[in-house]
Parts: structure tokens; sequence; C-alpha cells
């Protein structure tokens, strides 16, 4: 009877090993930073001795590169759920849903991409790559609103994606801060409809959007009915 081959058997425990030193990483980035954390402290989160830490990681920086490229994969992934023309031919309200809810459900499951993408010192390979997802965020969105209209010059394009995409991030801090359950499905709600109030108008052409910057009341008694999970 064949056996299975020894290295086999000791390349399943290194991956086992490495992915406990990577969760153990980010839950120490979570709570203290990039910056303030120590390859000491991961080794104490992960339970095991500095040396062992040692043998698969030569240094925190190679750590947060490899926990890093690992967490900007999944989060290619999540956009690319997001951001798909089946989605696009939604209407606005359901696109959001559609669009929002992969993001949001990666950050919340990975509350540490935030923690070492807006870090201070992190690893200049991870900031590179990280503006690298930021610009094709923003050009995704840039496409959406295109498509929902494609009268916009690519200067307000450019200017209405922006302002989309920083209302997203700074909602995306208060869902991650609300606690989970009601609270934060509450806040969730609450960014979608800032979105959708902010984006409608975009589908009503440009005669309709000049009279909302005319009279902002008129935006908000229009989807004031929203509704809202």
């Amino acid at each position: 009877m064949s056996k299975e081959p020894k290295p086999r058997r000791r390349q399943a425990r290194g991956e086992r090993r490495i992915a406990q030193l990577l969760q153990a990483a980010a839950n120490v980035f979570c709570a203290n930073g990039y910056t303030a954390t120590s390859t000491n402290a991961i080794a104490r989160e992960a339970h095991v001795s500095p040396g062992t830490l040692y043998q698969y990681f030569p240094n925190k920086e190679a750590i947060a590169i490899e926990l890093g490229g690992r967490l900007l994969h999944d989060m290619r992934a999540a956009h690319g759920q997001a951001f798909t023309p089946e989605n696009l031919a939604l209407p606005l309200p359901e696109m959001l849903d559609a669009v929002v809810d992969p993001l949001i459900e990666f950050n919340c499951a990975n509350p540490v991409f935030l923690a070492l993408m807006h870090g201070s010192e992190i690893p200049g390979r991870i900031a590179e790559e990280h503006d690298e997802l930021h610009r094709t965020l923003l050009a995704r969105v840039q496409e959406v609103i295109g498509h929902y209209a494609p009268t916009l010059s690519a200067a307000e394009r450019s200017r209405i994606a922006g302002m989309t995409f920083a209302a997203f991030k700074g909602g995306l801090d208060l869902v991650l801060a609300a606690p989970e359950g009601p609270e934060r499905d509450a806040t969730v709600a609450e960014l979608k409809a800032l979105l959708l109030r902010y984006l409608a108008p975009l589908t009503e052409g440009p005669a309709k959007r000049s009279a909302d910057a005319a009279d902002p009341g008129a935006t908000r008694s229009r989807t004031s009915g929203i509704h809202t999970p």
C-alpha cells in the first residue's frame, strides 16, 4: 500500500501554520494598527514562539504583504461580483443593492482590510496595489454612472463618481462601527438611501438635475418614500 509522501504532509502543515499566523496578524493589526504591531505580538496571538513565526516569515512586512495580497485578491473578487452587466440592467435601487452588498459583506468579514490598507507606514508594495484597486473601483463607478446617465460629460462622470465613492467610504466606516444585527442593518439601509438620493436625479435627465440643484427639497420629497429593509 502506498503512503502519502511526507513532503505533502509537511506542506499541508505549513499551509495551516501560515493561515494561523495570518489570522493572528489580522487580529493584531485590527487591534493595534500596522505600525504598533510587532512580530512578538503576532506570535503570542498565534500561540507560537517567535522562532516558529520566523520559520515562515522573516519580518512583519513580509506578513503584511502576504496578508494584504490575499485580501486584495478577495476584494477584487467582491467587486467583480458587484459590477456585472446583469446588475447594470437593473433599476437603480436594485443595482445599488447588488453592488453595495458584496462590498459591505467583504469589509465586514475582513475588518483588517481597512486597518491595514489605510494604516501609516504600510509596505509600499501593498500601498501600490491598493491604490491600483482604488483606481479600478473608481473607474467602475464612473462606468455605472455613465450607463445610467449617458449624456454626462467625462468631467461630470468623474466628479460624481468621486463624490459617490467618498460617500460610500464614509458610510462604510459607520457600518463597520455599528454592532452586528439590527443596528448594522439599519446603518447599511441609511447608506443605500443616501446613495440613492444622490444618484436618482441622474436617471431623470439634465433638466431635472438642474431643477433639483436649485431646489434640493424636491429630491428629498421624491425619495422620502424609499423602502429600506
